[in-house]
């Protein structure tokens, strides 16, 4: 089995569109549910969800066993943290609020081996490597990992085709929410202003010829994201989907 070739960043390459799924109920035995489902891909949160290292790695051996590409979201960027979840076999990484060049820069040495960064060499310590049974892991990891960089904030809206010009940034993402509070409108994205913003951040992305990701809520607002030019997007989150189904489901019975 081929555990290194990286199929979520060759599709986004190619243009083709994935759907996604955000997780944030921390437990692999939800993951794996949801993994039957169809999508492409899934976001394991670690910024706004409580996940762990530990919690992380059994979400990522759940769903290892469906095809559903995983991308990871750390709470920062932290290398330390980075370097563990490569270790730990994590090839996509979503890395939040990143506003400048300088940012991004770093994160690209961050996820790769000298002398293209300064990610450590401990291979075989790893799952990444099965243990240094893949023989060719260090000459193939750096090639393989898929760093998106998250747009969220005015100052990152204004640096954004500086941040999209770093060698080594695959993809960036739009955080309507964040980037919506960023601009005044803080729980409101629906605003006009907040709208117009986050419509012309994926246009901007879209110009410069890398992909573009955000995360909507629901089927028809995914089509349309796609039609917009975006190649990656979480279609809804899971946490939410349980929530919304078990008020229905209560409110149903109610009446």
């Amino acid at each position: 089995m081929d555990f290194m070739t990286n199929r979520f960043k060759a599709d986004i390459n190619t243009g083709k569109p994935q759907i996604g799924l955000w997780l944030s109920l921390m437990n692999g035995y939800s993951a794996e549910i949801c993994a039957n489902a169809g999508f492409d891909w899934f976001l394991i949160d670690a910024e706004h969800a409580p996940n762990t290292l530990e919690n992380i790695l059994h979400q990522l051996q759940a769903i290892a066993p469906y095809g559903v590409a995983p991308v990871v979201r750390p709470a920062n960027r932290d290398p330390d943290m980075l370097k563990l979840l490569l270790d730990m076999g994590v090839q996509n990484f979503l890395i939040p609020l990143v506003e400048s060049a300088e940012q991004a820069k770093a994160l690209v040495g961050a996820v790769r081996y000298p002398p293209r960064g300064y990610r450590g060499v401990g291979h075989v310590l790893g799952r990444a490597s099965r243990w240094g049974r893949i023989g060719d892991y260090l000459n193939r990891a750096d090639d393989e990992i898929c760093l998106i960089v998250q747009i969220e904030s005015r100052k990152g809206m204004d640096n954004l085709a500086a941040i999209a010009a770093v060698d080594g940034v695959d993809a960036l993402f739009v955080g309507p929410a964040a980037l919506s509070a960023s601009l005044g409108h803080t729980g409101n994205a629906a605003h006009p202003d907040a709208a117009a913003a986050i419509d012309g951040t994926i246009g901007r992305i879209v110009a410069t010829g890398k992909p573009a990701g955000t995360i909507t809520g629901g089927a028809a607002a995914t089509k349309k994201l796609f039609e917009r030019g975006c190649t990656f997007v979480a279609a809804g989150v899971d946490a939410l989907l349980l929530a919304n189904a078990a008020d229905r489901l209560a409110r149903e019975l109610r009446e």
